[in-house]
């Protein structure tokens, strides 16, 4: 007897296909598979430098894939415009609700027993808040460097993003020693040309 098929992954795969900054004129596309790989990348960086220089006691496997699947929601929702999502109280209040529907929708499609494995991952209101304060910090650094990203190549459309997330992420540090010390040894080389990169 066959098992029934899930369609989880297969919604995961489509995560390509989602585009990011949609709102906005890019230089360079960004999909949402691509951000969630960078969030977790930084997300793991951050917890380990928490525990290596300031005594924190965070596990950065478990970040790492908390990051991965942060933007679940979007797999069925698309990505949603930060300035949209956020100007008005009410409908801030309605996209987090929807977020939460695509999220239980996604762990749905589990199969029953790996269902409360993924509970904590997926639904973003059950995610640790110590995680969840790390994978937020990682995904504006992720966001920052995109932002600067396009500066550098003149896109001055993102001249207010970098700012905006510039203030979000020193509000964060104030709290998070990690992430001036991520910005101090990594965000400066992300920014020159791979003939530059070669001599570091």
């Amino acid at each position: 007897m066959m098992k029934q098929q899930s369609a989880f992954l297969a919604w995961i795969l489509r995560m390509p296909l989602i585009k990011r900054w949609a709102l906005m004129h890019s230089i360079k596309s960004e999909n949402v598979a691509e951000h969630s790989h960078q969030v977790a990348v930084i997300a793991h960086l951050l917890a380990v430098i928490r525990n290596t220089y300031f005594n924190g006691n965070i596990n950065p496997d478990k970040v790492a894939t908390t990051a991965l699947y942060h933007e679940v929601s979007e797999t069925k929702l698309q990505d949603i415009n930060h300035v949209t999502k956020y100007h008005n109280p009410a409908l801030t209040a309605e996209f987090k609700k929807l977020e939460a529907l695509a999220e239980q929708e996604c762990l749905a499609t589990l199969p029953p027993k790996l269902q409360p494995l993924f509970d904590s991952l997926l639904i973003q209101n059950n995610v640790d808040p110590e995680y969840k304060q790390i994978v937020k910090a990682a995904d504006l650094l992720s966001a920052y460097l995109k932002a600067k990203d396009e500066l550098r190549f003149g896109n001055h459309e993102f001249d207010h993003v970098a700012e905006r997330l510039s203030i979000m992420i020193q509000n964060f540090a104030k709290d998070m020693p990690e992430v001036e010390f991520f910005l101090e040894t990594f965000a400066e080389l992300c920014a020159v040309s791979v003939d530059e990169l070669s001599h570091n």
